[in-house]
């Protein structure tokens, strides 16, 4: 397939203008599935041109996009922000977020009860099994 000046793969441009942090990360997730052009999957190869919209499922949130300008290297956020319009919904509140399990400091160690609360939130949660 040839291409032409105005297009650039997908995963290098979504790369190219810092949406993700590496080309590798880029590829995953057009591979996974994660990456839409135009409301149709992209596969890493899919070409992009200005004007497109793209979609981006990316740490926990959901990035959309339009191509306003086709770049091939990674640029400047500064300029970055000039290549794409950012029609994405806000990020979600950090108060929202899922809590944490946390111990104040200096509270020692945790009494049996409190080591299996730990246990089942992140066998629960992360599907991590007590040794």
């Amino acid at each position: 397939m040839a291409v032409d000046e105005g297009t650039v793969r997908v995963d290098v441009w979504i790369w190219s203008v810092r949406l993700v942090k590496t080309r590798s990360l880029a590829t995953a997730a057009c591979r996974a599935g994660h990456v839409r052009v135009n409301d149709e999957r992209a596969k890493p190869a899919s070409v992009v041109r200005a004007g497109d919209t793209v979609r981006l499922r990316y740490e926990g949130r959901e990035r959309i996009v339009e191509v306003r300008r086709v770049v091939r290297k990674r640029i400047g956020a500064a300029v970055a922000q000039e290549c794409l319009i950012d029609n994405s919904p806000p990020p979600p509140p950090r108060e929202s977020l899922v809590p944490i399990a946390r111990r104040e400091r200096g509270a020692g160690r945790p009494t049996k009860r409190e080591r299996r609360e730990l246990e089942r939130l992140l066998s629960s949660r992360y599907g991590v099994r007590p040794r």
